[in-house]
């Protein structure tokens, strides 16, 4: 399939309801409002293929962005590409949900998570700390560095409550993933998450909302969650 084509698909899926929660939470045009699920047998057709991902998410579409962000190949993608993507993602949805699920699957996940993080830029940031939450959530804890996991809990402790709002919220997932997912850190995350308490998330034209991560863990624990990890990232 062509770019065209599936462009073509996507506009068919496409629903005014769906559209307008996307709106919602910072989606604008263009975009047709076709639901993630009913992408996957378009998804089936196409499996991977990095060159049409590239097409699709220069379009600007967040239909087609986030399709892009399923069939592309993550390792075929550099810094540079990685980079190219999150300058292009102008609303969480697209950073933390597409930019990052897709460098999460990726052997520079870390490396250029780390530079999100440092970079002062609230999605980049967002990114960059949401990209461990799928990292934690779905790979072997021997693969992460205990001390470096530990100085991170530290850092969301120290910054969490003066960060930008969405980077707020990707930091407040980092501790809720550590203590369900990265079970070296489970207490720390525990008493990381009761030293910060309450956290404020400011929003344009909505309520705010307040997050909890202490409660959370908590939830997941009483669940028989604690150890979660997903088979995958992307659907």
């Amino acid at each position: 399939m062509n770019v065209e084509l599936v462009m073509q698909e996507l506009e068919a899926l496409g629903k005014e309801r769906m559209k307008k929660m996307y709106m919602s939470n910072g989606a604008h045009e263009p975009l047709f409002g076709a639901a993630t699920g009913a992408m996957k047998p378009i998804v089936k057709k196409i499996k991977i293929n990095q060159p049409l991902a590239e097409e699709l998410y220069a379009t600007g579409n967040y239909d087609a962005m986030y399709f892009a962000g399923i069939i592309a190949e993550p390792n075929a993608m550099t810094e540079a590409d990685y980079d190219r993507w999150i300058d292009a993602a102008y609303f969480y949805m697209l950073s933390d949900y597409v930019v990052a699920v897709t460098l999460s699957e990726s052997d520079i996940a870390q490396e250029v998570a780390d530079k999100w993080i440092a970079s002062g830029e609230e999605l980049r940031m967002s990114a960059g700390w949401s990209c461990y939450c799928w990292l934690l959530g779905n790979r072997l804890d021997v693969e992460f560095s205990e001390a470096k996991i530990s100085d991170m809990l530290d850092m969301v402790k120290n910054t969490i409550h003066d960060s930008p709002e969405r980077t707020k919220s990707a930091m407040n997932n980092f501790i809720y993933t550590v203590g369900i997912s990265y079970l070296p850190l489970h207490e720390k995350a525990i008493e990381t998450a009761k030293a910060i308490g309450i956290v404020e998330i400011k929003r344009d034209k909505k309520k705010n909302s307040f997050l909890n991560a202490y409660e959370s863990i908590q939830k997941e624990v009483d669940r028989g969650k604690l150890g979660f990890k997903r088979k995958h990232v992307r659907c």
